[in-house]
C-alpha cells in the first residue's frame, strides 16, 4: 500500500517538475537545468525500499519519462533510471541511509544517469555535442539543482518510506 502512494506522489511530482519549475528556472537556463524528480525519487526507492524496488520504480518512470518528453529516442531514460536505482540500491544495502550517505548517492546517480544518456544519444547520433560540453552545460548544473531538490525532499520521503507498523515486542496497555 506505500509503495502505491509514494507512486501516486511521484506522478503529482513530475506534474509539479512539468508545471511549476519551469516558471521558477530563468529563461536563460531552460537548456542547463534539466531537473529529474522522479529520478531522486528512484534513488529514495532503492535506499529506503531495496534495490528490486528501485529498479522496478527507475525503470516504470524513465520509459514514462522517454515517452513524455524524449519521443525522439525510447529507452534511455529507461535504462538509465532502472540501472542506476539497483546500482545504488546495491550498493547502500548495508549502509546507514544519513543525509551525507543520500546526497552522495543523488549526486553521483545524477551524474551516472546524465552521462548514460548522453552516450547512449551519443551511440545514435542523437547528438553531436562533445562530452566537456555537455559535462559543463548540463550534468553539472542540473546535478547541482538536483542536490538541491533531493535537500528538499530528504526529511518528508525518509519519514514516509522508514515508517514502519509498531513491532510484536511492544507492550499494549491493558
Amino acid at each position: 500500500m506505500r509503495m502505491n502512494l509514494t507512486i501516486l506522489a511521484t506522478i503529482a511530482l513530475l506534474l509539479v517538475q512539468t508545471s511549476v519549475l519551469p516558471w521558477l528556472i530563468p529563461d536563460v537556463w531552460h537548456d542547463r537545468l534539466l531537473p529529474n524528480i522522479p529520478f531522486i525519487m528512484t534513488v529514495y526507492v532503492a535506499l529506503f525500499a531495496g534495490r528490486h524496488r528501485g529498479f522496478l520504480f527507475g525503470l516504470c518512470f524513465g520509459l514514462l519519462q522517454d515517452l513524455l518528453f524524449y519521443g525522439h529516442l525510447m529507452g534511455a531514460y529507461g535504462f538509465g533510471m532502472a540501472l542506476i536505482g539497483y546500482l545504488i540500491g546495491l550498493a547502500f544495502e548495508r549502509r546507514p541511509r544519513i543525509l551525507s550517505s543520500t546526497m552522495l548517492a543523488v549526486g553521483v546517480g545524477s551524474a551516472a544517469l546524465d552521462s548514460i544518456v548522453y552516450w547512449v544519444y551519443k551511440l545514435f547520433q542523437v547528438t553531436d555535442l562533445s562530452y566537456g560540453f555537455a559535462l559543463y552545460w548540463e550534468i553539472v548544473p542540473t546535478l547541482l539543482l538536483q542536490l538541491v531538490i533531493a535537500l528538499l525532499l530528504y526529511l518528508p520521503v525518509r519519514r514516509w518510506l522508514l515508517k514502519s507498523a509498531p513491532s510484536s515486542g511492544e507492550e499494549r496497555p491493558a
